[in-house]
């Protein structure tokens, strides 16, 4: 991330900083990595712990099946009627201790606010259009766009009533950035990343709420979903500025990495978190070496379990495959193209497919909830004479 500033804020930091009526402001500093990962500075109206109930509502961990057969498995996300707000409306399907993933059909605003207290969240918005109104700021969204929200950000999601939001989740453990070997020592992304800083998008304008009441705050913290009443509202930020703040990269922005012959999948690297990535399938033309077959070639996944969600466009390696699903190729057996996949792809110019990728360094598990969207025969998918 980059530097940058929003409403008013001191000369110096940790410095005397008075509103009008003489008060203090209440600075806050917010961070990763105790002091010496990233960060930013916000000031607010009233001081961010000044909470006047709190109380535990419910567990949020998924439970998972256990001792499955090792194989590849097919979701169809698309017949989830479960809908309602950016929170209630999550429906997990696979996790670890890194991460949990799954979709959520967006159909309401929130009531209230929420914060992730355990990691950074990574939303991908399918389809829809909405606003992301934040302690830093308001940012708007549209299809295609990855909203990063870091940890401990309070945040409600507006969609547009007009057009639904579906979003593919990920809620991490850990803090989420862009790949290392895109950026030079100072952070700055490098000439050869498939996107830079001008693709980026920060809150668009920072609307500062100074009154009293009582405001709901739900956070997500310690396998728990707790709920914070604050005596004040939760956007009093008058002015921030720093590296830390939600943000916006839509998918159209990433810009792919082609070869002579078939690239392999970390050139599609878009994020990356702890004992995970995250990689963009965008359109893109294809190996122009005059025999390259532009299929991907079998592999097993090294170390990696592979899950993909299909966005749309033209699925070249895959048949069967539906917008919104889900595939899971688990490490220790090999996949790839379906039957006849291979041989179609040979002298085709270019894909329009769009997908999102997520490579997980610990096993995935599957939620029990996921089996009633399984496809049962998706592991036999690749017999030739079926």
């Amino acid at each position: 991330m980059f530097y940058r500033q929003m409403g008013q804020i001191p000369h110096k930091r940790h410095t005397i900083f008075k509103k009008e009526d003489g008060n203090l402001y209440r600075e806050q500093v917010m961070g990763t990595r105790g002091f010496s990962g990233t960060q930013s500075i916000l000031y607010h109206h009233f001081m961010p712990t000044e909470v006047v109930k709190t109380d535990l509502l419910r567990g949020y961990l998924p439970e998972y099946e256990e001792q499955l057969p090792l194989k590849h498995r097919h979701f169809f996300t698309g017949t989830v009627s479960k809908s309602g707000d950016a929170v209630s409306a999550r429906y997990y399907l696979l996790g670890n201790q890194d991460l949990l993933i799954g979709t959520a059909n967006v159909t309401e605003p929130m009531k209230n606010y929420y914060r992730n207290g355990d990691g950074d969240e990574l939303l991908f918005i399918h389809n829809g259009l909405g606003k992301l109104e934040t302690m830093f700021g308001t940012l708007s969204y549209r299809a295609g766009d990855y909203l990063m929200i870091p940890i401990g950000t309070i945040y409600r999601m507006v969609p547009d009533q007009d057009e639904p939001t579906k979003i593919l989740f990920l809620e991490s453990f850990s803090h989420i950035t862009t790949p290392r070997r895109y950026r030079n020592e100072y952070g700055q992304l490098l000439e050869h990343s498939p996107f830079c800083e001008r693709d980026i998008r920060g809150p668009e304008n920072l609307i500062t709420h100074d009154q009293k009441g009582e405001f709901e705050v739900l956070t997500k913290s310690r396998g728990a979903i707790h709920s914070h009443i604050l005596g004040h509202h939760p956007l009093d930020v008058i002015g921030w500025d720093g590296y830390l703040y939600p943000c916006a990269f839509n998918i159209e922005d990433f810009e792919p990495i082609t070869g002579r012959v078939h690239q392999p999948p970390p050139v599609h690297q878009t994020f990356e978190g702890n004992n995970f990535v995250v990689c963009s399938f965008v359109p893109r033309l294809y190996d122009y070496h005059p025999e390259a077959i532009p299929a991907p070639y079998y592999h097993s996944n090294v170390n990696s379990d592979e899950l993909l969600y299909y966005v749309k466009g033209n699925f070249m390696s895959r048949k069967g495959i539906q917008e919104g699903s889900i595939t899971l190729h688990p490490s220790g057996i090999p996949h790839g193209p379906h039957p006849g996949k291979a041989e179609a792809s040979i002298g085709k110019k270019e894909t329009l497919e769009l997908a999102v990728m997520i490579d997980t360094f610990h096993p995935l598990k599957v939620v029990k909830q996921a089996a009633e969207l399984e496809d049962p025969d998706y592991m036999y998918s690749w017999v030739e004479n079926k």
